[in-house]
Protein backbone atom coordinates (compact mmCIF):
# COMPACT_ATOMS: atom_id res chain seq x y z
CA UNK A 1 0.00 0.00 0.00
CA UNK A 2 1.15 3.51 -0.85
CA UNK A 3 -0.37 6.38 1.12
CA UNK A 4 0.27 9.84 -0.31
CA UNK A 5 0.11 12.45 2.45
CA UNK A 6 0.69 12.04 6.18
CA UNK A 7 -1.91 14.33 7.67
CA UNK A 8 -4.48 12.87 10.06
CA UNK A 9 -6.44 11.01 7.35
CA UNK A 10 -3.37 9.62 5.61
CA UNK A 11 -1.75 8.43 8.83
CA UNK A 12 -4.99 6.87 10.09
CA UNK A 13 -5.32 4.78 6.93
CA UNK A 14 -1.62 3.94 6.91
CA UNK A 15 -1.66 2.88 10.57
CA UNK A 16 -4.83 0.83 10.10
CA UNK A 17 -3.60 -1.14 7.09
CA UNK A 18 -0.08 -1.49 8.51
CA UNK A 19 -1.59 -3.04 11.65
CA UNK A 20 -3.56 -5.47 9.45
CA UNK A 21 -0.28 -6.59 7.91
CA UNK A 22 -0.04 -4.57 4.71
CA UNK A 23 3.43 -3.53 3.57
CA UNK A 24 2.78 0.21 3.96
CA UNK A 25 4.72 3.17 2.57
CA UNK A 26 3.85 6.80 3.36
CA UNK A 27 5.09 9.65 1.16
CA UNK A 28 5.02 13.16 2.65
CA UNK A 29 6.15 16.34 0.88
CA UNK A 30 6.90 18.11 4.18
CA UNK A 31 9.90 17.28 6.34
CA UNK A 32 7.86 15.25 8.87
CA UNK A 33 4.67 13.26 9.28
CA UNK A 34 1.61 14.91 10.86
CA UNK A 35 3.08 18.31 9.94
CA UNK A 36 0.38 20.37 11.72
CA UNK A 37 1.23 18.76 15.05
CA UNK A 38 3.94 19.86 17.46
CA UNK A 39 7.33 18.87 16.06
CA UNK A 40 8.28 16.73 19.09
CA UNK A 41 5.03 14.80 18.83
CA UNK A 42 5.53 14.26 15.09
CA UNK A 43 9.04 12.91 15.62
CA UNK A 44 7.86 10.59 18.38
CA UNK A 45 5.04 9.25 16.20
CA UNK A 46 7.41 8.83 13.25
CA UNK A 47 9.72 6.59 15.26
CA UNK A 48 6.77 4.57 16.55
CA UNK A 49 5.40 4.01 13.04
CA UNK A 50 8.77 2.90 11.70
CA UNK A 51 9.19 0.57 14.67
CA UNK A 52 5.91 -1.05 13.59
CA UNK A 53 7.31 -1.64 10.11
CA UNK A 54 5.86 1.33 8.24
CA UNK A 55 8.12 2.94 5.64
CA UNK A 56 7.99 6.74 5.76
CA UNK A 57 9.46 8.91 3.03
CA UNK A 58 9.51 12.55 4.15
CA UNK A 59 10.51 15.44 1.87
CA UNK A 60 9.35 13.31 -1.04
CA UNK A 61 6.91 13.78 -3.92
CA UNK A 62 4.90 11.33 -6.00
CA UNK A 63 5.52 12.70 -9.48
CA UNK A 64 3.53 10.15 -11.45
CA UNK A 65 1.37 7.05 -11.08
CA UNK A 66 1.18 4.41 -13.82
CA UNK A 67 -1.77 2.04 -13.63
CA UNK A 68 -1.12 -1.57 -14.57
CA UNK A 69 -3.45 -4.57 -14.64
CA UNK A 70 -2.78 -5.64 -11.04
CA UNK A 71 -0.38 -2.97 -9.85
CA UNK A 72 0.47 0.72 -9.72
CA UNK A 73 3.95 2.03 -10.45
CA UNK A 74 4.76 5.18 -8.52
CA UNK A 75 7.49 7.60 -9.55
CA UNK A 76 8.70 9.00 -6.23
CA UNK A 77 11.18 11.87 -6.07
CA UNK A 78 13.41 12.06 -2.99
CA UNK A 79 16.74 13.85 -2.58
CA UNK A 80 16.65 14.96 -6.20
CA UNK A 81 16.32 11.42 -7.55
CA UNK A 82 13.23 9.68 -8.91
CA UNK A 83 12.69 6.07 -7.90
CA UNK A 84 10.07 3.72 -9.35
CA UNK A 85 8.20 1.57 -6.82
CA UNK A 86 5.35 -0.90 -7.35
CA UNK A 87 2.22 -1.09 -5.20
CA UNK A 88 -1.06 -2.99 -5.16
CA UNK A 89 -3.11 -0.02 -3.99
CA UNK A 90 -2.69 3.74 -3.60
CA UNK A 91 -4.57 6.04 -1.22
CA UNK A 92 -4.32 9.75 -1.93
CA UNK A 93 -4.76 11.86 1.22
CA UNK A 94 -3.23 15.17 0.22
CA UNK A 95 -6.11 17.43 1.21
CA UNK A 96 -9.84 17.98 1.40
CA UNK A 97 -11.82 19.40 -1.51
CA UNK A 98 -15.29 20.85 -1.08
CA UNK A 99 -18.09 19.79 -3.42
CA UNK A 100 -19.20 23.30 -4.38
CA UNK A 101 -19.67 22.86 -8.11
CA UNK A 102 -23.02 23.45 -9.85
CA UNK A 103 -24.83 24.58 -6.69
CA UNK A 104 -25.31 28.16 -7.87
CA UNK A 105 -23.37 29.51 -4.90
CA UNK A 106 -21.42 32.12 -6.85
CA UNK A 107 -24.62 33.41 -8.47
CA UNK A 108 -26.03 34.00 -4.99
CA UNK A 109 -22.95 35.98 -4.03
CA UNK A 110 -21.26 33.31 -1.90
CA UNK A 111 -17.49 33.61 -1.84
CA UNK A 112 -15.51 30.44 -2.62
CA UNK A 113 -11.84 30.09 -1.66
CA UNK A 114 -10.03 26.99 -2.92
CA UNK A 115 -13.28 24.96 -3.05
CA UNK A 116 -14.36 26.05 0.44
CA UNK A 117 -17.18 28.42 1.34
CA UNK A 118 -15.95 31.59 3.06
CA UNK A 119 -17.81 32.25 6.33
CA UNK A 120 -17.51 34.40 9.42
CA UNK A 121 -17.14 33.01 12.96
CA UNK A 122 -20.88 32.31 13.06
CA UNK A 123 -20.79 30.30 9.80
CA UNK A 124 -22.63 33.06 7.92
CA UNK A 125 -21.83 33.22 4.21
CA UNK A 126 -22.76 36.86 3.76
CA UNK A 127 -25.94 35.86 1.97
CA UNK A 128 -28.99 36.36 4.18
CA UNK A 129 -30.27 33.08 5.61
CA UNK A 130 -27.47 30.95 4.14
CA UNK A 131 -24.92 29.29 6.42
CA UNK A 132 -22.11 26.81 5.78
CA UNK A 133 -20.86 24.35 8.38
CA UNK A 134 -18.38 21.50 8.62
CA UNK A 135 -15.69 20.59 6.11
CA UNK A 136 -17.14 22.83 3.39
CA UNK A 137 -16.46 25.84 5.63
CA UNK A 138 -12.77 25.02 5.99
CA UNK A 139 -10.33 23.94 8.66
CA UNK A 140 -10.26 22.29 11.05
CA UNK A 141 -11.90 19.43 9.14
CA UNK A 142 -13.26 17.59 12.15
CA UNK A 143 -16.58 15.89 12.86
CA UNK A 144 -16.91 17.41 16.33
CA UNK A 145 -16.29 20.89 14.94
CA UNK A 146 -18.97 20.36 12.28
CA UNK A 147 -21.48 19.07 14.83
CA UNK A 148 -20.91 22.02 17.15
CA UNK A 149 -21.29 24.44 14.24
CA UNK A 150 -24.59 22.79 13.34
CA UNK A 151 -25.93 23.36 16.84
CA UNK A 152 -24.67 26.94 16.83
CA UNK A 153 -26.38 27.72 13.52
CA UNK A 154 -29.63 26.09 14.69
CA UNK A 155 -29.53 28.32 17.77
CA UNK A 156 -28.96 31.40 15.60
CA UNK A 157 -31.88 30.51 13.33
CA UNK A 158 -34.07 29.92 16.40
CA UNK A 159 -33.23 33.39 17.66
CA UNK A 160 -31.35 32.25 20.75
CA UNK A 161 -29.37 34.85 22.67
CA UNK A 162 -25.72 34.58 23.73
CA UNK A 163 -24.74 32.19 20.96
CA UNK A 164 -21.00 31.60 21.17
CA UNK A 165 -18.92 31.15 18.01
CA UNK A 166 -16.69 28.15 17.51
CA UNK A 167 -13.03 29.02 18.12
CA UNK A 168 -10.72 26.80 16.02
CA UNK A 169 -7.78 27.22 18.41
CA UNK A 170 -9.85 25.68 21.22
CA UNK A 171 -10.93 22.59 19.28
CA UNK A 172 -9.04 19.36 19.90
CA UNK A 173 -7.41 17.62 16.97
CA UNK A 174 -7.47 13.83 17.30
CA UNK A 175 -5.71 11.32 15.08
CA UNK A 176 -6.85 7.73 15.55
CA UNK A 177 -3.67 5.91 14.63
CA UNK A 178 -1.48 3.74 16.84
CA UNK A 179 -0.14 5.42 18.86
CA UNK A 180 -2.93 7.98 19.05
CA UNK A 181 -2.15 11.68 18.65
CA UNK A 182 -4.15 14.55 20.17
CA UNK A 183 -3.63 18.27 20.59
CA UNK A 184 -5.29 21.59 21.34
CA UNK A 185 -4.06 25.16 21.07
CA UNK A 186 -0.66 26.35 19.87
CA UNK A 187 2.38 24.21 19.17
CA UNK A 188 5.65 25.27 20.76
CA UNK A 189 6.76 26.83 17.46
CA UNK A 190 3.46 28.69 16.99
CA UNK A 191 3.58 30.09 20.53
CA UNK A 192 7.10 31.41 19.94
CA UNK A 193 6.10 32.87 16.56
CA UNK A 194 3.28 34.76 18.26
CA UNK A 195 5.78 36.36 20.62
CA UNK A 196 5.03 34.45 23.81
CA UNK A 197 7.75 33.72 26.31
CA UNK A 198 6.86 30.18 27.25
CA UNK A 199 7.30 27.42 29.77
CA UNK A 200 7.15 23.85 28.47
CA UNK A 201 6.49 20.69 30.43
CA UNK A 202 6.84 17.07 29.33
CA UNK A 203 6.06 13.73 30.88
CA UNK A 204 6.69 10.27 29.35
CA UNK A 205 4.28 7.34 29.51
CA UNK A 206 7.07 5.16 30.91
CA UNK A 207 6.80 7.14 34.16
CA UNK A 208 3.12 6.28 34.62
CA UNK A 209 2.04 3.11 36.40
CA UNK A 210 -1.27 2.77 34.54
CA UNK A 211 0.46 3.03 31.15
CA UNK A 212 2.92 0.32 32.16
CA UNK A 213 0.10 -1.90 33.48
CA UNK A 214 -1.76 -1.49 30.17
CA UNK A 215 1.35 -2.49 28.24
CA UNK A 216 1.48 0.98 26.65
CA UNK A 217 4.69 2.54 28.00
CA UNK A 218 5.50 4.56 24.88
CA UNK A 219 4.10 8.07 24.66
CA UNK A 220 4.40 11.63 25.88
CA UNK A 221 2.32 14.52 27.22
CA UNK A 222 3.55 18.04 26.49
CA UNK A 223 2.12 21.30 27.81
CA UNK A 224 2.92 24.89 26.87
CA UNK A 225 2.25 27.91 29.09
CA UNK A 226 2.58 31.66 28.83
CA UNK A 227 5.37 32.43 31.31
CA UNK A 228 3.88 35.85 32.10
CA UNK A 229 0.24 34.91 32.82
CA UNK A 230 0.29 31.13 33.31
CA UNK A 231 -2.24 30.70 30.50
CA UNK A 232 -2.35 27.21 28.97
CA UNK A 233 -1.37 27.96 25.37
CA UNK A 234 -1.29 24.41 24.06
CA UNK A 235 -1.24 20.72 24.92
CA UNK A 236 0.07 17.89 22.77
CA UNK A 237 0.01 14.15 23.33
CA UNK A 238 1.03 10.92 21.68
CA UNK A 239 0.24 7.50 23.14
CA UNK A 240 -2.58 5.25 24.30
CA UNK A 241 -6.00 6.91 24.81
CA UNK A 242 -4.72 10.46 24.41
CA UNK A 243 -7.78 11.25 22.27
CA UNK A 244 -9.78 10.77 25.48
CA UNK A 245 -7.41 12.68 27.76
CA UNK A 246 -7.11 15.79 25.59
CA UNK A 247 -10.59 16.95 26.58
CA UNK A 248 -9.28 17.82 30.03
CA UNK A 249 -7.02 20.44 28.50
CA UNK A 250 -9.79 21.60 26.15
CA UNK A 251 -11.98 22.35 29.17
CA UNK A 252 -9.02 24.03 30.84
CA UNK A 253 -8.59 26.40 27.91
CA UNK A 254 -12.31 27.12 27.75
CA UNK A 255 -12.32 28.05 31.45
CA UNK A 256 -9.11 30.07 31.02
CA UNK A 257 -7.34 27.83 33.50
CA UNK A 258 -3.87 28.81 34.66
CA UNK A 259 -0.93 26.62 35.61
CA UNK A 260 -1.78 27.19 39.28
CA UNK A 261 -5.29 25.79 38.83
CA UNK A 262 -3.94 22.69 37.13
CA UNK A 263 -1.15 22.11 39.63
CA UNK A 264 -3.58 22.34 42.55
CA UNK A 265 -6.06 19.93 40.94
CA UNK A 266 -6.01 16.41 42.42
CA UNK A 267 -5.83 13.78 39.68
CA UNK A 268 -7.00 10.22 40.51
CA UNK A 269 -4.53 7.35 40.83
CA UNK A 270 -3.83 5.09 39.07
CA UNK A 271 -4.84 6.76 35.80
CA UNK A 272 -3.28 7.87 32.56
CA UNK A 273 -4.56 11.39 33.31
CA UNK A 274 -1.94 11.73 36.05
CA UNK A 275 0.52 12.37 33.23
CA UNK A 276 -1.39 15.55 32.40
CA UNK A 277 -0.73 16.77 35.93
CA UNK A 278 2.93 15.77 35.84
CA UNK A 279 3.47 17.56 32.53
CA UNK A 280 2.13 20.78 34.03
CA UNK A 281 4.33 20.32 37.10
CA UNK A 282 7.34 19.72 34.87
CA UNK A 283 6.82 23.07 33.12
CA UNK A 284 7.41 24.71 36.50
CA UNK A 285 10.19 22.39 37.71
CA UNK A 286 7.90 20.63 40.19
CA UNK A 287 7.51 17.25 38.50
CA UNK A 288 7.36 14.35 40.98
CA UNK A 289 7.65 10.99 39.22
CA UNK A 290 10.54 11.64 36.86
Amino acid sequence: LLVIGSGAIGIEFASFYNTLGADTTVVEVMDRVLPVEDEEISKFAHKAFEKQGMKIMAKSIVKQLDRGKDKVTAHIEANGKVEKMEFDTVISAVGIVGNVENLGLEELGVKIDRTHVVTDEYCRTGVEGLYAIGDIAGAPWLAHKASHEGVMVADLIAGQNNVHPVKPESIAGCTYCHPQVASVGYTEAQAKEKGYKIKVGRFPFIGNGKAIALGEPEGMVKTIFDEKTGELLGAHMVGAEVTEMIQGYVIGRKLETTEEDLMETVFPHPTLSEMMHESVLDAYDRVIHM
